[in-house]
């Protein structure tokens, strides 16, 4: 498989009264797809992985791959601190019929640079669907550099990276470095369109949950050389962006996405739900995006 391309979704998961919300998170994927997307990611950052139980994940990859059935990709996050279950998850991905495993660097442990290759190449040996690098130095406490980068993009069963490092230099430098055919992902929502100008594959961006069609169109328009229009809906969803991250991943989402009518709020500890000072602040968002009535000046 080569590398995918376009506006990767990675998906909430929702929960109602402490479960998986199953009818919620096929209609999320269906508003996806409606909207354009080029694929979905499920049990990424965004969709609390650590807070899923390993059963949990590997019934979300069998529901995502089932309903989107061909029309888009998925990426199943199948990363895990430790490596066992880490294997255990990308097997049940390929099982369940999903089209990538997403697979973060492990967590906590700040593992060496030639620690890094062996835990991928592992991974990659043994996985049955191609495997894209997640990069995200924050919450691993770990980063790629890019000659490690390099090492692991030679893999055959390693088609790319999701830089998710607001960094474009070393952006630039791993699409220098790994060439055309290696895909390279934006994981930072305001990095998505200079990313995709430089020559990036997509992006893999929390933003598309409330805005999918305005994300795909953002990359179609950028593979079509239509880089003003694009820069458009670049600067249109800045305030966005970074109302997202308000507070941490994925609670704003959930909040707004819960002000449509779409999912509950829920988020599963150690995260709280948003307050309502945080509520208001993203209904304003919502409402100058006119998915909301917006409030009184």
């Amino acid at each position: 498989m080569t590398a995918p391309r376009g506006s990767l979704t990675p998906l909430v998961t929702p929960f109602r009264f402490g479960d998986i919300d199953e009818p919620a998170f096929r209609a999320l994927i269906d508003r996806q797809l409606d909207g354009g997307s080029h694929g979905v990611a499920v049990t990424g950052t965004t969709g609390e992985p650590t807070s899923l139980s390993l059963a949990e994940r590997a019934r979300l990859f069998e529901v995502a791959a089932a309903h989107v059935d061909g029309r888009a990709v998925v990426l199943a996050g199948t990363g895990t601190p430790e490596l066992r279950d880490t294997l255990a998850l990308t097997r049940d991905a390929a099982r369940a019929g999903a089209d990538v495993a997403l697979v973060v660097s492990p967590a906590f442990v700040q593992p060496s640079q030639p620690g890094l290759v062996r835990w991928f190449h592992t991974v990659a040996d043994t996985s049955e669907v191609p495997v894209i690098l997640y990069d995200i130095p924050g919450r691993a406490g770990v980063a790629l550099s890019v000659e490690t980068t390099v090492t692991l993009a030679a893999h055959p069963n390693i088609v790319g990276v999701k830089l998710a490092r607001p960094d474009l230099v070393h952006a630039s430098r791993v699409l220098d470095a790994c060439g055309p055919d290696f895909g390279v992902y934006s994981g930072v929502e305001a990095l998505c369109f200079p990313l995709l100008a430089l020559g990036g594959s997509g992006h893999v961006s929390a933003t598309a949950n409330l805005f999918p069609a305005e994300l795909a169109d953002m990359a179609d328009l950028c593979f079509k050389g239509e880089f003003a229009q694009a820069r458009e809906l670049h600067f249109r969803l800045l305030d966005v962006n970074e109302a997202i991250f308000f507070d941490t991943n994925p609670v704003p989402i959930k909040a707004m996405l819960a002000a449509l009518g779409l999912i509950s709020p829920e988020v599963r500890p150690p995260l709280v739900w948003a307050d309502a000072a945080l509520q208001a602040r993203l209904d304003a968002i919502l409402g100058a995006h006119g998915l909301l009535p917006r409030a009184p000046q």
